[in-house]
């Protein structure tokens, strides 16, 4: 089959390439429009009790949250004087009616005195407004916001500082899209170097920016026809150039090199390119649907955030993927041998391309096993027992942090101190203390008469944690009550509140009380992840052990490596909860230490390194079994195909380290958690793993890697998929002897 495809783009190449130029003109039409369509926020459950008790909420009273927290201060100007006042209000209601759906400020009618003391600062020249805007929807909010806020700046000697939640989404989305840009400014002109240095040459380096470049527009073009159909979040565009371009990488390096390894047999350029998309693309096929897998479980979710995460990540794999299929290898039939073209000059650089000049002319049974990796293969299996101890002992230590993970949501907090909004945040913490009391919105379904009000009331004021509780608003069909408490947001006593509110019974009259806030809709976005993600990973686990075992033959090896991917995971969250939630690379990395980590950051890293771990796996272990249906003993087998995919895997891992390591460089917490992240897991996994665990544990299984039982055999074997190289004639194997003591300095 793949034989059947490499030939087949070596035939028609001229209309690959035509296809692949309508490709480009196709999304490079639709592919830019998706940033007008996509939509910010869709973090929250809409199905959880909190989201109800908010419908609810608009439903009765109309939009009460506080998209926009607006702070004034004059120097010259107490607040309690008359001058103050008219400035404001005059200011106020000079704002657009239509974008308005409630406004409190020391000066409306009606206020209770104890809520207008609340709104003016306690340094006697300041005062705050909280305002709720018209919408639909985030996005329209966001545009209403937009649309006003230029209107809310006092002139000079007034200073405005603008904070809320619509305020806050809106510069936290903005600092995320500089903070890419900015990201892939400064890791591009290493990117492209490494690649000129690892791809040998200017043309070679050349192909994976193609593919790449393609991918990300036809992602950006299918994302813009799924808008049609459903709301995709801004971030799934961020997530979409990221990947796109670093799995090109992997899959380019990995088929040029098995292209270039060919090119050695054979003067024939078309078996060349049938030779490695049937070995090459095979393993650039099964990777790409397990990466793809991986992203699939995000569409689990309840959040439009992750869903859209996924979607676009299934985009951009997909066509990678693809394109690394056909175009990739109509563009290296189309260059031949000139795929070398701008090859490095001699020097430092060029050294290493003429090491590798070099070793191309060596006899294939030298080339085999010889090299660093075979050295290292070497060490390992003289001692696996020893060596699969201390790598899983070190990936455990590792590992330990995360068993004091917290959880919360992203916030003002992982916004970087320069931000506007953090630092009015700052400032309505300083002047007005009582703004950061947590408040619980609890909604009952019905108007209470005053003595089920009060019984109610006072059990609410009992529970622990609770400063206030009252009646927010006159019933209007339901009943909304107030509750102030001295917990922080997210802090383990405000989570056991939420849950001890809904343990109650309803009052006489009422069948159903809701609670809502902040505090709950972190709880509820929280546990909708916990609740959703045993779901997500039995299905990527369980398609992952399906891929692997079309993959590979084995019942096996895929279990030893979704097992080696909880390990390489494990480490990674540990090393992320030791440095963010527990603070240690605070003062490196420059942010807020705040004791959480979002748990959909943990969802969207674990999800997204599951799926490179398994690139990386398939690369190594497809040269493995090469060899080993060569007929070579499992010693031979292990060392020559990490000596053949190690520097392949390495290089590979490097510049998606150096890309993801780019994020690093963002303001916002989340952003460099994601980012550092993703690198931290892929690093680990090319060196401890792949380099480490997965030769030792192979060699201690030794032929029971490829232990297929006959009803399996046959499934395998139905599958089609077996070889994936039936088409092409194999190389003569190797018959200089190699004995197991030879390799490994160890009798069998």
């Amino acid at each position: 089959m793949f034989a059947g495809l490499g030939r087949f783009t070596h035939r028609r190449r001229s209309w690959v390439l035509l296809a692949a130029l309508l490709l480009t003109v196709v999304a490079g039409l639709l592919g830019p429009a998706v940033s007008a369509e996509v939509k910010t926020g869709g973090f929250a459950d809409p199905g959880s009790e909190s989201s109800r008790a908010a419908t609810a909420l608009e439903g009765a009273y109309g939009r009460t949250a506080a998209d926009v927290v607006v702070v004034w201060e004059n120097p010259d100007l107490a607040s309690t004087d008359p001058a103050f006042a008219a400035e404001l209000t005059g200011l106020l209601s000079a704002l657009p009616s239509d974008a308005l759906a409630r406004v409190v400020h020391p000066w409306a009618p009606g206020l209770p005195d104890e809520a207008r003391a609340s709104l003016l600062g306690r340094d006697g020249h300041s005062a705050m407004a909280v305002i709720s805007l018209t919408g639909a929807d985030d996005d329209k909010r966001r545009q209403t916001y937009e649309r006003i806020a230029g209107d809310l700046l006092a002139p000079a000697p007034w200073q405005t500082d603008v904070a809320g939640t619509v305020a806050i989404n809106e510069e936290m989305q903005h600092l995320a899209e500089n903070d890419i840009m900015r990201a892939e400014v400064v890791a591009m002109p290493v990117l492209l170097a490494l690649m000129i240095l690892i791809f040998g040459s200017v043309v070679a380096a050349s192909l994976p920016v193609t593919i790449g470049v393609l991918a990300i527009l036809g992602a950006m073009g299918v994302l813009r026809a799924i808008t049609l159909v459903t709301d995709v979040s801004t971030f799934a565009l961020n997530v979409t150039t990221i990947l796109g371009l670093g799995l090109a990488i992997d899959y380019s390096l990995f088929m040029v090199s098995r292209f270039r390894e060919e090119l050695r047999q054979t003067d024939d350029v078309g078996a060349a390119v049938a030779r490695t998309v049937a070995t090459a693309g095979r393993t650039v096929a099964f990777s790409g649907l397990t990466v793809l897998i991986a992203f699939a479980g995000l569409l689990f979710f309840p959040q439009m955030f992750l869903r859209s995460m996924g979607l676009g990540g299934m985009a951009v794999v997909l066509l990678d993927m693809v394109l690394a299929l056909t175009l990739l290898p109509a563009l290296l039939s189309l260059l031949g041998r000139r795929v070398d073209t701008g090859r490095l000059p001699p020097g430092a650089l060029g050294l290493l391309t003429r090491r590798a000049q070099r070793g191309r002319t060596r006899p294939e049974a030298r080339r085999r096993t010889e090299g660093g990796w075979a050295r290292l293969a070497r060490l390992v299996l003289r001692r696996p027992a020893a060596v699969a101890l201390g790598a899983t002992l070190l990936l455990a230590f590792l590992a330990l942090p995360a068993l004091d993970l917290r959880t919360g949501q992203t916030d003002a907090r992982d916004l970087p101190a320069t931000a506007q909004t953090r630092q009015a945040m700052d400032r309505i913490e300083s002047a007005f203390p009582r703004s950061q009391e947590v408040q619980l919105d609890v909604v009952v379904d019905a108007g209470l008469a005053p003595a089920a009000l009060q019984s109610f009331t006072a059990r609410l004021a009992a529970l622990p944690g609770v400063t206030g509780v009252q009646l927010a608003a006159e019933p209007r069909g339901v009943t909304y009550l107030a509750m102030a408490t001295d917990g922080a947001v997210d802090a383990p006593a405000t989570r056991d509140l939420v849950a001890d509110i809904r343990a109650l019974d309803p009052p006489d009259g009422a069948t159903e009380v809701l609670v809502g806030g902040a505090a709950a809709w972190n709880v509820d976005n929280v546990d909708a992840i916990v609740r959703t993600l045993p779901v997500t990973l039995g299905f990527v686990a369980g398609v992952s052990l399906l891929l692997l075992f079309a993959a590979l033959g084995s019942v096996v090896l895929p279990l030893k490596a979704v097992l080696m991917n909880v390990l390489s995971l494990g480490a990674t969250v540990g090393v992320l909860v030791w440095g963010f939630a527990q603070g240690h690379l605070v003062s490196l990395l420059g942010f807020q230490e705040t004791g959480r980590i979002d748990p959909a950051d943990i969802v969207l890293i674990a999800l997204m390194a599951f799926g490179l771990a398994m690139d990386y796996e398939l690369f190594l272990l497809s040269r493995i079994r090469e060899e080993h249906l060569r007929g070579s003993d499992p010693s031979t087998a292990i060392a020559t195909g990490l000596q053949r995919s190690g520097r392949t895997i390495t290089s590979a891992a490097l510049l998606l380290v150096v890309v993801l390591a780019a994020m690093g460089t963002s303001g916002l917490t989340f952003l460099k958690l994601i980012g550092l992240g993703l690198a931290f897991a892929v690093a680990i996994d090319a060196t401890v793993v792949r380099a480490l665990l997965v030769p030792a544990t192979m060699k201690l299984l030794g032929r029971a890697n490829w232990w297929l039982p006959a009803p399996l055999a046959r499934l395998h074997a139905w599958i089609g998929l077996r070889d994936g190289e039936e088409d092409v004639q194999h190389p003569e194997p190797d018959r200089t002897p190699q004995p197991d003591r030879e390799l490994v300095g160890t009798r069998t």
